[in-house]
């Protein structure tokens, strides 16, 4: 009797090891004790397809909540369990890696800059307001401050380049996906999204480029910038970052009637 019920328990406690619940909040807590370690993540979830499915479902959608709430909590309206257009991985994806560039027909380079993981990045809605025309600044858009590669050797411009990225609040229902459907702007031939593989829309080849705002939030000429959206609202983009020299400041008259006072948002990520 007393053997069948010890076999009874060992049985209900192996199964309850087994469960899926016990395992995810294991592994929950692990990641939550590492603080979401970026490097950890990608490792495990490249070790199966169950924990990679897991991440997918899960993890990555937590290590978002996590390392940058307040912008969270604006893109998905406060409800983050919830999904996410494009997807939790992608979302993860462009917080945390730079995309690279290659040329374009618009922004020509000698050498493609390749991706890599950023220590640690600032993304701004009140900067993502900069990038809309004044017809869609209804929309909300967060964009990175520019990832600073340098020129290749021999490079007719010697300008470091800026490459940032950025992602829209329900870019489905956002006035430049409107503004992109009316203008019956083709996709960009050739191009996917970095982040989710979507087609994308040259921002420059639909004239939706405010140059003088962007290229200020930039630190850029207005004639050297060009970015992409994607159908799920990821932004990426490239730049000529323009020196500046120990006595160049910013002049409180250069600025556009219209534009934003330089203050840091209170929805502004530093991750």
């Amino acid at each position: 009797m007393g053997d069948s019920g010890s076999a009874s328990q060992v049985v209900r406690l192996t199964e309850s090891a087994d469960s899926g619940i016990l395992n995810e909040r294991v592994l929950f807590l692990v990641f939550e004790y590492m603080k979401w370690d970026i490097p950890t993540l990608c490792r495990t979830a490249a070790v199966n397809w169950k924990l990679r499915a897991l991440a997918k479902r899960l993890l990555w959608r937590e290590l978002c909540i996590y390392r940058a709430p307040r912008m969270i909590s604006t893109l998905t309206e406060g409800t983050t369990s919830s999904r996410i257009v494009g997807g939790w991985p992608a979302l993860a994806k462009l917080l945390f890696f730079c995309g690279g560039c290659e040329s374009t027909r618009h922004f020509g380079l000698s050498r493609p800059s390749p991706g890599h993981f950023v220590e640690a990045s600032r993304f701004s809605k009140t900067s993502g307001q900069s990038f809309l025309p004044k017809s869609c600044r209804g929309d909300v858009l967060y964009v990175s401050d520019p990832c600073e590669h340098a020129a290749a050797t021999g490079e007719v411009n010697q300008d470091d380049v800026g490459i940032y990225r950025g992602v829209f609040r329900s870019f489905l229902k956002s006035r430049t996906r409107e503004c992109l459907i009316r203008k019956q702007v083709e996709f960009e031939e050739g191009m996917r999204c970095p982040y989710c593989a979507a087609r994308v829309w040259s921002m420059t080849a639909a004239q939706l480029i405010p140059r003088k705002s962007v290229a200020r939030r930039l630190g850029s000429s207005d004639d050297a910038l060009e970015y992409f959206v994607c159908l799920n609202g990821h932004l990426h983009g490239t730049c000529w970052l323009v020196p500046l020299s120990d006595d160049e400041g910013g002049d409180a008259n250069d600025h556009d009637d219209d534009d934003e006072d330089e203050i840091e948002d209170e929805d502004d990520e530093h991750i």
